[in-house]
């Protein structure tokens, strides 16, 4: 049985065999003699995105009374539901991602602290996903950007909008009604500023 440890772009944790291409995690939130989450879903504001490969370090995964491996399809997926890339196994795309963080939001000198302080706000509301109204028509969206319609999550890739699901992305949607943007309004300026998430490979289309 697959633990429950895959996040969906909402925020939620949900046990599923697909693994994804990227970990991270909320601080303690598991028992690891059962290998279970506990009733809280972060222990911490630094909500983070972490590769899965690092100096040949080997996890076992919800085994210790250490960090809780999450696991997400790809970073989009991490933004959408409050992630942000970790300046530990990630510091070159961690600095990228405050660069675009600064242009695009208008600060300067901004700490991790600050960016998860921020991002906190945002992703929730009241302890659940907190939505957006969109910032600007959905086809001018920047790629990896993601929304929700009709409880169904979507990537932005192209100008379309690609049904999400633990084992990739489908096929473009032509219309979609009444969207909501999931990825928090920060995280995107920093996206539209420059910073480009990693994509699971079912969003790259064929010109």
């Amino acid at each position: 049985m697959p633990l429950q440890n895959r996040v969906t772009p909402t925020g939620d944790i949900v046990a599923d065999p697909h693994r994804g291409h990227f970990t991270g995690n909320r601080g303690i939130i598991h028992d690891p003699a059962t290998k279970t989450l506990l009733k809280k879903r972060w222990a911490t504001p630094a909500w983070i995105i972490c590769v899965c490969e690092f100096r040949g370090w080997r996890r076992k995964v919800m085994g210790t009374r250490s960090w809780t491996e999450l696991f997400f399809l790809d970073e989009a997926t991490a933004f959408a539901a409050g992630h942000r890339p970790c300046f530990f196994c990630r510091r070159d795309d961690a600095n990228r991602f405050r660069a675009a963080w600064e242009q695009g939001n208008g600060v300067a000198d901004v700490l991790a602290r600050d960016m998860d302080a921020v991002l906190h706000r945002e992703r929730l509301d009241h302890g659940s996903k907190r939505l957006h109204p969109l910032p600007m028509p959905l086809a001018k969206l920047p790629d990896g950007a993601m929304v929700q319609a009709g409880g169904e999550s979507y990537l932005i890739a192209q100008g379309a909008a690609l049904p999400w699901s633990m084992a990739g992305y489908g096929a473009a949607v032509r219309e979609i009604g009444d969207a909501m943007l999931l990825t928090p309004p920060s995280a995107l300026r920093a996206i539209s500023a420059g910073y480009r998430p990693v994509l699971h490979p079912s969003a790259v289309r064929a010109p």
